[in-house]
């Protein structure tokens, strides 16, 4: 029955390897190269056909802007309001037609800052777990007697969390990921708001929502990195405790560490939006 326990255990923390690989994997990828490319192709392509839209309510957003800021016809023609009101219609066409151009690189440049960082970190994969020798000896001398059954449920309920925490770290990475891909679908509507000056403020906040969602990535990489130094000590264990005390002292400090991940890990917009205000 010790047996297992162990074995329910060694399941459980090697699931939660290879989600957390997979986790890594995804964040060291840029999204021009996730999956082959063929979704960002898709949503380049939605942007392009965007444009055309985008381009049709810049003249809107420019003309009901002209009309809420200038009182008159004749404040209109002076030079300086004349200029203004231009400048802003040909900064907005500019953003439309290299909106893609623009988000792109910075992505690139995300994307650069996460491989610097995890290339200075010399590690390969968010996290890596091993079940203690002494932990383990006493998972191998456990009899029914000496409370096997509580021991395998303790690592069953292990299990589970590992599973559920895995997911949701999982989930929260590939949502980032879809994030960029729906910001980068859509940019050419909201950025055709900077032509107009009561309107310019909607495209503002897009461009520092998509940064702060691209600036995501880097905290969630710093998060793994940092957790990683953290929970790669093995824990201070009581080889003289019995074996339920001994596993349920691992299992809860395992989980205390997987909990702390995934706080930073959901919390990753806002922590950004404290230190940048994104």
């Amino acid at each position: 029955m010790g047996t297992a326990a162990w074995y329910e255990l060694m399941q459980g923390l090697q699931y939660l390897g290879d989600m957390l690989d997979k986790m890594w994997a995804i964040l060291t990828t840029s999204p021009q190269n996730f999956k082959g490319g063929t979704i960002w192709s898709i949503i380049t392509t939605i942007n392009g056909v965007l444009g055309a839209i985008g381009t049709a309510l810049l003249v809107l957003f420019f003309t009901v802007g002209v009309i809420k800021t200038c009182g008159s016809f004749a404040e209109l023609k002076r030079p300086e309001t004349a200029v203004k009101a231009f400048i802003r219609f040909a900064i907005a066409k500019a953003l439309i037609d290299n909106g893609l151009n623009l988000m792109v690189n910075f992505v690139t440049i995300v994307q650069s800052i996460i491989k610097k960082i995890t290339a200075s970190s010399s590690i390969g994969t968010a996290l890596e777990f091993s079940i203690p020798s002494t932990v383990q000896s006493k998972f191998e001398s456990i009899g029914i007697l000496d409370g096997a059954i509580p021991v395998w449920a303790v690592c069953f309920i292990a299990h589970i969390a590992f599973i559920v925490i895995a997911i949701v770290l999982l989930l929260t990475v590939y949502g980032r990921f879809f994030r960029i891909y729906m910001y980068t679908a859509i940019a050419p509507i909201p950025l055709a708001t900077m032509a107009g000056q009561p309107t310019e403020g909607i495209a503002k906040s897009f461009l520092k929502s998509y940064a702060g969602v691209c600036m995501q990535g880097v905290v969630i990489v710093l998060a793994c990195i940092i957790f990683t130094a953290y929970a790669g000590s093995m824990p201070q264990i009581d080889p003289s405790k019995d074996a339920i005390a001994m596993v349920w002292t691992y299992v809860t400090e395992v989980l205390f560490n997987l909990l702390v991940l995934l706080g930073l890990v959901k919390g990753s917009d806002r922590i950004i939006h404290d230190m940048m205000g994104l």
